[in-house]
């Protein structure tokens, strides 16, 4: 049924927005949790790690001390200092734009195929009545180098291959410093899976009623994200409350996934988090999602496991394979590992 309603699916949502006549009953979000509150979400203090502290001697417990509170209140923060210039996460921002401003015949040059998750497409249908996300995407393995697919990698614009070559080089290099803080007794993978998804959300006729992404947390270990340098459409849902994420143009928002949520026995949140959309102005970002390899078990580390403390989680594997289905019905995947 997937591959016949995946058939049907084939407007990108950049067409649909031009368009602006096709019937957009499958991006209503249903009930209560849509788009309504855009703009009476307050703004919240994400934490601001630095890097550069993290690194020093003479900085690191104080730093450290705020990374680890980031990750138990939060689950997200923003990272400062962390190897890239700010004019080259411009460059990263426009050959995104460049791309996805290209004609649509030569985007579909690195269209995805039915059933899979690389190249260039909009949301996956798995479900018959899916509500579905007012983004198109391009989505590729970055590490390890040897599972990329480079024909799904844009030769256009001419810049895109070495500019995410190095993207994902800078980026790993973050991966390994923050997971290297955040590990202890973990034993969180010193060379995950890297994974980028450039997304694409372009100015929507019904911003109150249609999402971006729907409500879900991630299903990495963590997840680096740079931010559209304009636009924002990030929320953070704390409380039962959302919250509008700030944009810190020079800076990488980090949130931690669910893979790390059980490995900590829930010492590490993963926050639950949507984008909104908006009439008048489209918005990209890139995403960098660092996953442990899928035949590797991820269990509550026997360290964080006490009788004051509980054993929280069972024993997952592959936990990205069923995750897609728990998020395309509204449903976090975490919970069906909970005991």
């Amino acid at each position: 049924m997937a591959a016949e309603i995946e058939s049907i699916m084939s407007k990108s949502v950049q067409e649909l927005a031009i368009d602006g006549e096709e019937s957009l009953e499958k991006y209503i979000q249903k009930g209560t949790d849509s788009g309504k509150c855009n703009t009476s979400v307050s703004l919240i203090e994400v934490p601001i790690v630095d890097i550069g502290l993290l690194k020093s001697p003479l900085t690191r417990t104080e730093e450290l001390h705020k990374l680890r509170s980031a990750l138990s209140s939060w689950g997200c923060f923003q990272v400062i200092n962390h190897g890239m210039t700010s004019s080259f996460l411009e460059e990263m921002r426009q050959v995104a734009k460049q791309f996805f401003s290209l004609p649509m015949e030569e985007k579909q040059k690195y269209s995805r195929k039915t059933g899979s998750m690389e190249g260039y497409g909009n949301d996956m249908v798995l479900l018959e009545h899916q509500i579905l996300d007012w983004t198109d995407r391009l989505y590729l393995t970055l590490n390890p180098e040897d599972q990329r697919q480079l024909r799904f990698w844009p030769e256009n614009p001419q810049t895109f291959r070495e500019m995410l070559d190095e993207f994902a080089k800078k980026s790993q290099q973050i991966n390994e410093i923050l997971l290297k803080e955040m590990a202890g007794s973990l034993g969180l993978d010193e060379r995950p899976r890297v994974t980028a998804r450039f997304n694409y959300y372009p100015p929507c006729p019904m911003p109150d009623k249609i999402l971006g992404l729907k409500p879900h947390a991630d299903g990495s270990a963590l997840t680096i994200l740079l931010q559209d340098k304009e636009v924002e459409g990030l929320q953070f849902l704390k409380d039962n409350q959302w919250f509008r994420v700030p944009i810190i143009p020079e800076a990488l928002l980090v949130n931690v996934g669910d893979q790390a949520e059980i490995m900590s026995n829930g010492i590490f949140e993963s926050p639950v988090h949507r984008v909104v959309t908006n009439t008048e102005r489209e918005r990209m970002s890139v995403t960098v999602f660092c996953t442990p390899d899928s035949e590797k078990e991820i269990k509550p580390a026997d360290g964080l496991i006490d009788e004051t403390r509980p054993r929280l989680y069972k024993t997952v594997k592959d936990y990205v394979s069923f995750y897609f289905e728990y998020y395309q019905q509204g449903k976090r995947t975490i919970e069906a590992a909970i005991i």
